[in-house]
């Protein structure tokens, strides 16, 4: 934060360099960005064609100046920054690629990246590798809890990347598991600057998500989904209780994950346990179900919100 200025004048200027800061980086660069071949797999995937991809290199790049400039600087968070911008690189490089990254490759990388975020977490935070429940605390071996950290962020990644298919849809979802995360911090005692990074990245996409609505003129792509699944499981490892992820981040688990869970069963143990659900799961509402991109946005988040209320009131 700049300490020169009050905290309200701070916190005003804070809001207003995220909104303007990413506003005129997606003005000034989209002429640079890919275009979208169409999504194959996806319902009415090829809708998606020509549009510009990739926006995520933008508001992560945005987010990441913004956060350097208002948040106290630790070793700790440049880590993040850095881990964020290859998470955000790695899926940039496959946006632009002209034969897309096997899957293989893909979670290979995710999986580094989802390791070496642990064990900065770990090594910082060794009075939250604990799991709260019920008003109880266990306390679990540090290196155990970074190899859970470890499955936890690797899966979270997939996730949001597998919900980003409707316009506006990821990334609305992920700004009300924010708000839900920074919620149920705030009663177990997460540290301001965690606080001040969540509303950055919520501010920063805001003028995507103006560019994404329906209907979109421009795609966060790899770039963006996987740079958003790791904040927001750093988010949750640092709110202090790991398994807040089940109910804060529950639709985006269930769409993502049950996708993940389908694939793995039939390539894997040739089981196809979801023969009838077609994934992810927003596709099997829009195509069986007959429901609009928008009804799929307003109800997943409306049952988020549910979701999350019921929680951070249980936790009080």
């Amino acid at each position: 934060m700049i300490s020169i200025l009050p905290a309200k004048a701070a916190y005003l200027l804070l809001v207003a360099v995220s909104v303007i800061l990413c506003a005129a980086l997606l003005a000034l660069f989209k002429g640079k960005l890919p275009r979208d071949h169409g999504r194959e797999f996806a319902f009415n995937g090829a809708l998606s064609a020509g549009k510009i991809r990739g926006a995520g290199i933008i508001f992560v790049c945005s987010f990441i100046i913004t956060a350097l400039i208002f948040v106290p600087i630790s070793l700790e968070y440049v880590f993040y920054y850095i881990l964020i911008f290859l998470g955000m690189l790695s899926g940039y490089l496959d946006d632009r690629s002209e034969k897309p990254w096997g899957e293989y490759k893909k979670g290979l990388i995710d999986l580094v990246i989802s390791a070496l975020t642990a064990a900065n977490f770990v090594y910082f935070n060794r009075e939250l590798t604990s799991v709260r429940f019920f008003g109880m605390s266990l306390h679990i071996n540090p290196i155990v809890f970074g190899v859970i950290a470890a499955v936890l962020v690797w899966m979270l990644i997939n996730a949001v990347n597998c919900s980003d298919g409707i316009d506006g849809f990821c990334t609305s979802l992920t700004i009300v598991s924010l708000i839900s995360v920074a919620a149920a911090g705030h009663i177990l005692g997460m540290e301001k600057n965690m606080y001040l990074l969540t509303a950055i990245m919520i501010l920063t996409l805001l003028p995507y998500l103006w560019k994404n609505a329906e209907p979109s003129t421009m795609l966060m792509g790899d770039a963006g989904s996987r740079a958003l699944g790791l904040f927001l499981c750093i988010c949750i490892l640092k709110s202090g209780n790991i398994l807040l992820v089940i109910p804060l981040c529950f639709m985006i688990c269930l769409d993502g994950l049950l996708g993940i869970a389908k694939v793995s069963l039939i390539r894997f143990l040739h089981i196809n346990a979801f023969k009838k659900i077609r994934t992810p799961l927003h596709d099997h509402f829009r195509k069986n179900k007959g429901w609009s991109n928008t009804q799929v946005i307003f109800r997943y988040c409306m049952i988020q919100a549910v979701i999350s209320a019921v929680t951070v009131i249980a936790m009080k």
